[in-house]
């Protein structure tokens, strides 16, 4: 069905790269959590650093929104679905879906508001998407991603195994490959993943989940977008650009375009407040070393 295939020119993953040391990575040992694993790679798919069982499965939480999206965009290149389509409640469209302003309630198939008009982060949202993109290409949903994103990138770890907004399980090794393919599209035309990297619905206000209001509370085509949001999970150095996801598995995936690297970390304990005071230090420290 698919006919792109990723190349990616790795010291490849769970190979000799692995075995790099960056002193910042080691920080997961101090994680009050049970296992902790974390990698930093480079857009070519060079790991410059990994720490912990990288090839160990942990649920994902909501960073499985990321590898949704990715797959919606699938859909969209290949003509399955348009963005500014109808999906979801009267008014709202693929694109609202993505971007958490279909006014979808959060674990809810509830409406809260008018789409565009509120940035309501929606698990709810994602399963609306998950369905009208099953209803599309009449492939289940979750072989939908297996087809268009976990298979040509070599995810052989990583399923999803119910919802497309919370219930991914994967590894290190695997997330280290799609945050390759996000810095250097190779599955998706580049235009593409920047639409999906830039603000939609510029101004909206919103909660993040576990940090309070944000105005604006900045959002891409699924991925979270940095700004200059406060408080944040990710680090007082990380740009602007910053995008990414985390999870309340105690999971995160960030990109920093100007860092010119992205960062996995994996966990076993849900998100709390040892996350939030862990994660941003951690980032810098991995930004200060990079």
């Amino acid at each position: 069905m698919h006919s792109k295939q990723a190349d990616f020119r790795t010291a490849a993953v769970g190979g000799p790269s692995r075995l790099v040391r960056m002193k910042s990575l080691a920080l997961i040992e101090n994680w009050p959590v049970p296992h902790a694993a974390a990698a930093v790679v480079r857009a070519d798919g060079t790991v410059v650093g990994a720490h912990g069982p990288t090839g160990q499965r942990f649920p994902l939480a909501s960073v499985t929104k990321p590898l949704a999206a990715y797959a919606a965009l699938v859909a969209y290149e290949e003509g399955a679905v348009e963005l500014d389509e109808p999906a979801g409640p009267e008014g709202s469209t693929v694109r609202h879906l993505l971007a958490h302003t279909s006014g979808l309630a959060f674990d809810e198939h509830r409406v809260m508001g008018a789409p565009g008009e509120r940035r309501l982060y929606s698990n709810a949202g994602f399963e609306v998407l998950g369905d009208h993109i099953a209803k599309a290409t009449d492939i289940p949903f979750a072989e939908y991603l297996r087809q268009a994103v976990l298979e040509p990138l070599g995810m052989e770890s990583t399923s999803l195994d119910g919802s497309p907004a919370k219930d991914g399980v994967s590894t290190v090794d695997d997330l280290v490959r799609f945050a390759a393919e996000v810095q250097a599209p190779q599955l998706l035309h580049p235009l593409t993943v920047a639409e999906a990297m830039t603000v939609q619905f510029p101004g909206t206000k919103g909660v993040l989940p576990g940090y309070g209001h944000q105005n604006p509370n900045d959002w891409g085509l699924g991925f979270e977008i940095r700004s200059s949001k406060s408080p944040h999970w990710t680090g007082r150095s990380s740009s602007p650009r910053t995008f990414g996801h985390f999870g309340q598995s105690g999971t995160f995936l960030w990109v920093d375009p100007e860092a010119s690297a992205a960062c996995v970390a994996l966990t076993d304990r849900a998100f709390g407040p040892w996350a939030g005071e862990a994660w941003p230090a951690f980032t810098d420290a991995v930004l200060a070393e990079l």
